[in-house]
């Protein structure tokens, strides 16, 4: 079932002299099995909007609905949700805690209440799913490198087994091969499995090549939401608020500007080398 927002707004420090909006009317539907990027630059709503999803913020004004049900009703069980949504923090450090790797990753399920061979079952088959080596699994999660400790905490998550998954900027820090592992790991596991994902992130190469749609957050509001050809079409709008469409995007309107016939609504590497490919052997269509 899909997360509905409803006029959904998030007031920081309401009632005082420092009061902000950090959300303002947002309204939004998250359905089942879409892999959604969320951008936005500093201070956009976007990590206000993600914590919204799982209850861990109350909105100030308008409703969040799961399965039909408002998430702040009296009654609904937060707990329950949270195993369904898995929130992933910016910083893994933050969800690492227990002695060992494996002894971290049972944490979530031992909390639901399974026998002690389900929930070490589903410990081992979430490592097994971010790319974990085994060899590591009774290491303290606290001498792992960034990397490990992201599939880590994305592991943890994973062993509740959630129909969402919302990443905040899973690969932050990482180099371009830690960054790859990570996002084609989710990849492979959202194909495999039909998990929704969220993923919030800087990087609009990444969000081009992985995403189904984008919506895009500027001063607490949805400025585009749509399909990534249609949102980086934008990209001067982008531009103006301090975001940009991948690399790219911006070389194809430069040939076409050039005189070469190429579209310009290409977003990867792959489809601008097709595109230019067709260009060159006198095609258009």
């Amino acid at each position: 079932m899909a997360i509905i927002l409803d006029h959904v707004s998030h007031i920081y420090e309401k009632d005082t002299q420092m009061a902000a909006f950090a959300l303002k009317d947002v309204c939004l539907t998250i359905p089942d099995g879409q892999f959604i990027g969320l951008i936005g630059h500093t201070g956009s709503g976007k990590s206000t909007l993600v914590q919204h999803l799982n209850g861990l913020l109350a909105p100030t004004g308008g409703h969040i609905y799961f399965n039909g049900r408002d998430i702040h009703d009296d009654g609904f069980d937060k707990k329950e949700l949270r195993s369904k949504v898995g929130l992933v923090f910016q910083y893994p450090e933050h969800q690492l805690f227990e002695v060992d790797v494996f002894t971290d990753v049972c944490f979530g399920p031992k909390n639901l209440g399974l026998s002690q061979k389900e929930i070490q079952l589903r410990a081992f088959d979430a490592l097994r799913q971010v790319g974990f080596p085994e060899e590591y699994f009774y290491q303290s999660p606290f001498d792992l490198s960034g990397g490990q400790k992201r599939r880590v905490a994305i592991a943890g998550v994973l062993a509740m087994k959630p129909e969402v998954l919302v990443l905040d900027e899973p690969t932050a820090g990482l180099d371009p091969k830690g960054r790859d592992e990570i996002l084609d790991r989710i990849a492979a596991l959202k194909a495999e499995t039909g998990i929704t994902v969220v993923l919030v992130s800087h990087s609009m190469e990444d969000i081009a090549r992985y995403v189904d749609r984008i919506i895009v957050m500027n001063r607490g509001s949805v400025l585009f939401d749509d399909v990534p050809k249609e949102v980086f079409g934008h990209y001067r709008e982008l531009e103006a608020v301090g975001l940009a469409a991948p690399q790219v995007t911006y070389i194809m309107q430069a040939l076409r500007e050039k005189g070469m016939s190429v579209r310009t609504d290409v977003t990867t590497l792959e489809e601008a080398e097709r595109e230019i490919m067709r260009s060159l052997g006198g095609e258009w269509g």
